[in-house]
């Protein structure tokens, strides 16, 4: 009997050991491969999205699908409700104190901090695609507020994504948009410091559009001092304002989708410390961590009995893009799209912060099972086999994560002829193919339109058989 209720156990702990991403592989493949209105059915029929400790995903995934649909007022609707879920985000106290026990996904899902910004992103892309100007600006001041926010939070490990340079930049064209060109300049003045600051902004250069738009704004302006100091920065002798005829098309190619997660393990050896303390060690990362037993030379005794811990813990998979580069053609003229955000970066660096923080907490968690699990032994052989069981599956890592963000966002600014245009976004893959979209644009005098376009082409994902093995997910 008791080993019978042992198997059955197992099997019922083992179903829920793939990873978030593989239980949702009939979205992510809908969703990759373009087929919004399919992504959209199988995501609203997903009760398990639904349930309270997944909806910030079943929001964000949502707003993403009606924006690639150009639905931008439903979008925002859907992100209004994850930023509204996210501002009342407490800890549920309850499942806290279990998944100190067992899984970390048994809570509701806690974004990584990058991701609520990212929801005031779209927020504000969809105000520009409906030409509320003043609403997508305070959207995009929201990003920075949130990001100072968090991190004041933390006392030590700051995160490295502490300011958004391409928030500032949807500011300024949001500001240019309205007509407010001095709140604009300040606006692209704002991003240059972001992207120049100490420790620079990702490996990403400051955006040659930038550098434009701040010699042309200052020049506009009268700002002499600041225009004569942006040439002498960005090595222009010679510049020649040109004001627009006809109006612009600003396209947002958002290139390639984000990371995802999956679990990665760290063998920590208990060794004896000072003062009533066991030093959870790995000598090959450098790491040391202290837990406090005190005076109870038993407990102490169990843990060092332990030899070798494992602790789960999160990690990203990166899906490279297909494209390399893109750039913008019109009537013979050339524009090329600089790179203003790597949400793939951002992604990594975050969780990375992240590790440092909570490594802590994530023995503490260990510590707690593996005591009961020798406490049980001790009492009852059959109840310390299942609770042996029991913590070997249950100890994973929460490997949810918005997986519909892009990869790198790039942007460029076209000036329009009279009438229309016809503007093509060509995309260059890594052996060289080069395949391309086009946009139509109606051309008149001061007319500014915002068109974001998303390539959700990466490399190779990877799905799970039957038997637990991995296989190419391929693509027409």
């Amino acid at each position: 009997m008791n080993k019978l209720f042992i198997i059955s156990s197992l099997a019922l702990l083992l179903s829920g050991c793939a990873s978030y991403y593989q239980r949702n592989i009939e979205f992510q493949t809908e969703f990759a491969n373009g087929e919004m209105d399919k992504a959209e059915k199988t995501l609203e029929g997903n009760k398990k999205m639904k349930k309270d400790r997944n909806r910030f995903l079943y929001l964000t995934n949502m707003g993403v699908v009606k924006h690639l649909q150009q639905d931008f007022e439903s979008s925002n609707q859907f992100f209004n409700e994850a930023d509204l879920l996210f501002e009342d985000y407490r800890k549920n106290y309850a499942s806290e104190a279990l998944a100190l026990i067992s899984n970390p996904e048994v809570k509701p899902y806690k974004p990584e901090d990058f991701e609520p910004v990212m929801v005031h992103y779209y927020k504000a892309l969809n105000y520009l695609n409906l030409y509320k100007y003043d609403e997508a600006i305070v959207e995009a001041k929201r990003m920075n507020l949130m990001l100072n926010q968090l991190n004041d939070k933390y006392k030590d490990n700051k995160n490295r994504y502490q300011a958004d340079a391409f928030a500032h930049i949807i500011i300024g064209l949001a500001y240019e948009a309205s007509g407010e060109l001095n709140d604009a300049f300040i606006a692209y003045r704002n991003a240059y410091e972001v992207y120049t600051g100490e420790h620079g902004y990702f490996d990403i250069e400051v955006p040659v559009q930038l550098k434009e738009d701040l010699l042309r704004t200052s020049y506009v302006l009268g700002f002499r001092s600041e225009f004569e100091w942006y040439q002498r920065a960005f090595g222009v002798d010679d510049y020649s304002y040109e004001p627009l005829e006809f109006g612009e098309a600003i396209i947002f190619w958002q290139n390639g989708l984000c990371p995802i997660k999956d679990e990665w393990s760290i063998n920590f050896i208990a060794v004896p410390g000072q003062g009533g303390v066991v030093n959870f060690t790995n000598e090959e990362l450098g790491m040391t961590f202290p837990f406090y037993i005190g005076d109870d030379k038993q407990k102490k005794n169990d843990l060092l009995a332990l030899k070798v811990v494992r602790v789960a813990f999160p990690k990203y998979l990166e899906r490279p893009t297909l494209y390399k580069n893109g750039w913008i053609e019109l009537s013979g003229k050339k524009f090329e799209l600089d790179k203003v955000e790597d949400v793939n970066a951002i992604a990594f660096k975050t969780l990375q912060d992240r590790f440092v923080r909570e490594m802590g907490s994530a023995l503490l968690r260990l510590a707690l099972k593996k005591i009961s699990e020798i406490q049980l032994q001790q009492q009852n052989e059959a109840l310390g086999a299942l609770a042996t069981i029991t913590n070997a599956v249950t100890e994973k890592a929460d490997t949810r994560n918005w997986q519909t963000l892009p990869h790198t966002i790039y942007y460029a600014r076209v000036p329009l002829n009279e009438g229309g245009n016809e503007v093509l976004l060509k995309m260059k893959t890594k052996d060289n193919q080069v395949h391309r979209t086009s946009f139509n644009f109606q051309g008149k005098k001061g007319s500014m339109y915002f068109m974001p376009y998303q390539s959700l082409e990466s490399g190779p994902a990877a799905t799970w058989d039957n038997a637990g093995n991995t296989k190419p997910v391929m693509k027409d």
